[in-house]
């Protein structure tokens, strides 16, 4: 498929003069820059075309191998200078990967790029570039510690707590800077690189008070070109009940200061729950071991057994053995999702050996003994 005259392209004719050329060539782009149109395949393709077109045209060698053979790469170009031009064959798609965006010549045979072109494009003929613009921009977000005791994830608390965060500033409402004329960047000496080490490592990177530009405008006086103020807070905190270690609690709004009007960001308060004497958790379930003596195991018993949100009874059937689990529905922590929703709570039930206090009662384990004649390692093979 052949391929659209370049001269159609830039909407020129084929005498046209190299300032005919840059000149249609800057109006289409204004109109067809991937800048301009975001996400429009169409207005990229055609773009790409332009560009190739002006690449070409721009270059007197170019143009020449172009006039001669309707199309132009390195191979044509070659084959011209070597006088070879009676061996091409009409038709050769041109290769368009080899193309560099990066340098032209323009016809005095002065290094140009498309880099500059843009620069004049989109700063209003001003080839130097201008210091990019600050945007509305919404507050990082803080992260900070809370330690809580067990009994305080559970039943939740409210406290206040210290933030050193940012606000925007009232004077240049985040810009950074109050207007004025653009100067050299202070911070880069105008290069838009500064350097940082890293151990042994020495690297550049783009300045962050010019964005790379090495210009920009005076800085505000009141927050020296930050665009936010520090300030520190008493920030009311709810944690809410049924909480565990990790859990992050979101403060809306009490994060760093936003910039030129954007929110600023939010506070999350990451938990970390100290130890039960007792009690275990896993999820929104609650464990605890609770000792019975021999006599509460063998015949059974009602005992009071403690839970996260006071004392429960529970019943223990007769032949109970150590190690055995019983379950308290609804007994555990109460869930985050829903604080009327709650866990279950283990009871694990440990036999405790009688304390041998006199003679009697080892006359009393002896008779029951004697009366109760079993082993309980026989389903070993032992005796």
């Amino acid at each position: 498929m052949a391929k659209e005259d370049f001269y159609k392209i830039l909407g020129v004719k084929k005498d046209a003069k190299p300032e005919e050329i840059k000149k249609a060539y800057r109006r289409l782009a204004r109109k067809y820059h991937p800048d301009v149109n975001p996400g429009d395949k169409a207005a990229e393709d055609r773009f790409k075309q332009m560009s190739e077109a002006f690449d070409v045209l721009s270059d007197p060698k170019k143009r020449k191998v172009y006039d001669r053979f309707g199309q132009y790469s390195d191979n044509l170009a070659n084959a011209a200078e070597a006088g070879a031009g009676s061996t091409y064959t009409r038709g050769t798609p041109f290769d368009f990967s080899g193309f560099d965006f990066g340098a032209t010549t323009n016809q005095g045979g002065a290094s140009g790029s498309f880099r500059d072109i843009f620069a004049d494009l989109f700063s209003g003929g001003r080839a130097e570039r201008e210091p990019p613009r600050p945007q509305p921009e919404r507050g990082a977000d803080i992260e900070m510690p809370l330690s809580l005791s067990f009994e305080e994830a559970i039943t939740g608390l409210t406290t206040s707590l210290i933030v050193n965060r940012s606000e925007q500033c009232s004077r240049c409402h985040g810009a950074g800077d109050t207007g004025g004329s653009v100067v050299t960047c202070s911070t880069c000496k105008g290069t838009g690189q500064v350097q940082r080490t890293g151990g042994r490592l020495r690297f550049s990177q783009e300045c962050p008070d010019c964005g790379g530009s090495g210009k920009r405008r005076p800085p505000c006086s009141l927050c020296k070109g930050k665009g936010v103020l520090p300030k520190t807070e008493n920030v009311k905190v709810r944690i809410p009940a049924g909480v565990d270690t990790g859990s992050r609690v979101r403060i809306p709004g009490k994060g760093e200061g936003g910039r030129l009007g954007a929110p600023p960001g939010d506070l999350y308060i990451i938990t970390n729950v100290g130890r039960h004497q007792y009690f275990t958790r896993k999820g929104d379930n609650i464990y605890v071991t609770v000792p019975i003596t021999v006599p509460e195991a063998a015949l059974g018993a009602k005992i009071e057994v403690p839970t996260v949100t006071g004392k429960a009874q529970l019943r223990i059937p007769p032949g109970t053995q150590s190690g055995q689990k019983f379950r308290l529905r609804g007994r555990g922590a109460p869930s985050l999702r829903d604080a009327s929703v709650h866990g279950d709570q283990f009871v694990e039930a440990q036999v405790t050996l009688p304390k041998v206090i006199s003679e009697e009662t080892k006359d009393l384990l002896r008779k029951y003994a004697q009366m109760n004649e079993e082993n309980p390692r026989v389903v070993m093979g032992l005796e």
